[in-house]
């Protein structure tokens, strides 16, 4: 019988102490396929990944390891990069660490593949980009909700046609995040509310709209976005009050070049009444679908009720009883695992890997421009980027 070969791939991953970096990149994702016994390639070959934890607390990083049956870790990034097993480097730092960061991994001829927004402007985001490719890395950008049940099966009604034209899209994203003032913990770290730490939501969500409304709906010709700071004071980890200095909420409607109009509200500062933390709905003349993270329901031309404008009387239509949801038709991985899939045989086999630092880029160029136009309370044509 023959020996299967396996390839065992070193990857430097930087800033999973953090909570994203820990729960999704490193237990979900890195640590499940290592449990599954790797990936097996199209020609049946396997990759093993073999994670070294990078970061500045050496007690997190060694109980990350020892509960996670890792072997390497350390705190010196320079020591990760000299190690020839590492050819992978990962970041999932906060964002104005990143741009350094991987550049000097290209520098050094690792392959890069990390978080967004991937710097914290156009300009550095472009720079790496062009580096890696310079340098003849491959490199790519993290683009989960891609990934996501709710969103692969709104992508399967695009595809099929089952909206007709698309008339427009609606997407409403948040919850509400403690303030720390009361019993209840803040969700979330207290960076995210500091303009001067790269916090803020528009930064944080827009380079995932970006992508989201690219992929599914095309292309972005303009947009126009109000941002806000709705909470004007928080209490950190320490306990100490803070002043909030970057937006909590973003109110951006974008024009696509195919005529559809797409608006998402993002917002830290909203009570949840609806399915899910995220909720697109698509409209079409044939049809129209609501898609959460893992669930999509859908109304046919033949299902949608005629309503009349009558506010004297109860209504005698029971709307949500006209929408049917689409079936689990297949098994559904975590989305960031199933990119790391995709990157990990990117870099081994050659397969192909689109979601490359010029997306990341986008990204980027779309969050600039929103903030712009709140600046500027102007629509703002967004260019394409070479």
């Amino acid at each position: 019988m023959a020996t299967v070969k396996t390839h065992r791939v070193g990857i430097i991953m930087n800033g999973v102490t953090g909570r994203m970096g820990t729960n999704q990149h490193l237990i979900r994702s890195i640590c499940a396929i290592r449990e599954q016994g790797g990936i097996k390639t199209s020609d049946g070959e396997i990759i093993i990944p073999e994670p070294t934890l990078v970061g500045r607390n050496p007690a997190k990083l060694q109980g990350l390891a020892t509960a996670h049956g890792i072997e390497k870790w350390t705190t010196d990034l320079n020591a990760a990069f000299e190690d020839p097993n590492n050819i992978i480097y990962f970041d999932a730092q906060t964002t104005g660490q990143r741009y350094e960061a991987v550049k000097e991994a290209i520098a050094r001829g690792k392959h890069v593949y990390c978080e967004k927004p991937t710097a914290v402007n156009t300009a550095e985001a472009l720079e790496m980009y062009r580096s890696a490719v310079a340098a003849g890395v491959k490199n790519g950008v993290v683009q989960d909700k891609l990934w996501l049940p709710g969103l692969v099966k709104l992508k399967s009604l695009i595809d099929t046609g089952f909206f007709g034209e698309i008339l427009s899209v609606r997407g409403e994203f948040g919850y509400w995040v403690f303030d720390g003032k009361g019993p209840a913990a803040p969700q979330r770290p207290s960076w995210n509310y500091k303009k001067e730490e790269d916090g803020g939501i528009i930064s944080d969500m827009l380079c995932h709209w970006q992508y989201v409304i690219q992929n599914l709906f095309g292309e972005i010709k303009s947009l126009t976005c109000l941002g806000a700071t709705h909470v004007k004071e928080r209490v950190d980890e320490s306990g100490k009050t803070y002043k909030c200095t970057a937006d909590d909420s973003a109110y951006a409607t974008f024009e696509l070049k195919n005529g559809i109009i797409a608006h998402f509200n993002s917002s830290w500062c909203v009570r949840v009444r609806r399915d899910d933390l995220l909720s697109i709905q698509v409209d079409g003349t044939k049809g129209s679908a609501v898609a959460g993270l893992r669930d999509c329901v859908v109304q046919h031309e033949s299902q949608t009720p005629r309503p009349t404008w009558n506010p004297d009387v109860d209504s005698t239509i029971k709307y949500s009883d006209g929408w049917s949801r689409v079936p689990d038709w297949q098994l559904f991985d975590n989305a960031f695992k199933v990119q790391w899939e995709l990157f990990l045989k990117h870099v081994v086999k050659d397969e192909p890997f689109t979601w490359t630092l010029l997306e990341g880029a986008r990204g980027v160029q779309l969050t600039e421009l929103a903030e712009k136009s709140w600046q500027s309370r102007s629509w703002l044509d967004v260019e394409p980027l070479e």
